[in-house]
């Protein structure tokens, strides 16, 4: 089980895709008491691993803080950040707080284009650089990477590179249009260049030595299997079921890219949230309608809930609109 905690709004970029439109620190962002209290709340609740996100988490000044008592808690704290902000010295500090890892953002091999889609000059240099300062202070790092109609072609290039750069996994993100996002919407891959760059990764992961894993992509699970790999993964999505996401100030989602506050952990502890939601208790069904209702793939893959919810007007049980699948029917 995964929990990821967007721990500020505030960030030294302004990303064209970012679900959470950081920029601004947000008023009401829970403080360092309160985001303790969540920490021991998500441990009994029974998750294993927690992602402290953003914004950007390293412009929160008590960040080694907390992912030092989420260690006390007995949780993985692992960093989900665009990685300009980690210096030698920070990743040193990272690492002696208890993080056990970092995904760093990485959408191009193109400076230029990396860079302009981050709004920051030098994001590129800067991110690159976090990562060899990770590797330096003996701090596991991964790549991640937003696909877009104009980056699918590098994806297995951004692979190569990651495994270059002693990254332990490459992760990549499909995007769904929330937040900035939607401004963007046309830049979505359509339903046969996603299902073929699916091929393409699974592909791609039975040639390299680190692990490749697609996200917001469920149908990977059932392309995986068509090619006859193995993963240790148990589902697609896994939003309500075993992820979900907190925001900074402390509304509780399914996913990211959900657009719906199901609870606050001000109001309301996060382990109760996490038992007695019934959007969770709808989303743990699997009663999903249209075609991901009837697919033999249903177990494995479940559709991205957060492109159905979008495409079908709040219906996060409905069919997702991108599987290849729905071509076929």
């Amino acid at each position: 089980m995964i929990i990821s905690w967007n721990t500020t709004n505030k960030c030294n970029m302004f990303c064209d895709h970012c679900y959470r439109e950081s920029g601004k620190e947000a008023g009401g962002e829970l403080t360092t008491a309160e985001g303790k209290k969540l920490i021991e709340e998500i441990a009994r609740a029974g998750f294993k691993i927690m992602i402290f996100s953003g914004g950007e988490p390293l412009m929160r000044d008590d960040i080694e803080e907390l992912i030092a008592y989420a260690k006390t808690q007995g949780l993985r704290p692992v960093l989900g950040t665009n990685g300009s902000l980690i210096t030698e010295k920070v990743a040193h500090q990272l690492k002696a707080a208890g993080l056990m890892g970092a995904g760093i953002s990485l959408d191009s091999l193109d400076k230029v284009k990396h860079d302009r889609l981050r709004k920051l000059d030098h994001a590129w240099d800067l991110a690159v650089e976090g990562m060899k300062n990770c590797h330096k202070a003996g701090l596991g790092f991964q790549i991640h990477t937003t696909v877009m109609d104009w980056n699918q072609h590098e994806v297995e290039s951004l692979t190569d590179f990651a495994v270059e750069m002693g990254a332990v996994a490459h992760h990549i993100f499909f995007l769904v249009p929330t937040g900035r996002g939607e401004k963007i919407v046309d830049q979505a891959l359509k339903r046969e260049d996603y299902e073929n760059l699916l091929i393409r990764i699974m592909t791609k992961a039975k040639e390299v030595p680190i692990e490749i894993k697609p996200t917001c992509a469920p149908q990977f699970m059932r392309v995986a299997e068509q090619l006859g790999l193995n993963l240790r993964f148990g589902k697609g999505c896994l939003a309500g079921t075993s992820y979900c996401i907190i925001g900074p100030k402390g509304d509780v989602q399914p996913c990211a890219y959900m657009k719906m506050a199901i609870g606050n952990v001000k109001e309301t502890p996060f382990d109760v949230i996490w038992a007695e939601s019934p959007v969770f208790q709808t989303l743990r069904t699997a009663a999903y309608s249209g075609l991901c209702g009837q697919c033999g793939y249903q177990a494995k893959c479940g559709g991205c809930r957060a492109r159905a919810a979008y495409y079908h007007e709040g219906d996060y049980m409905s069919e997702d609109p991108l599987c290849i699948l729905q071509q076929n029917s």
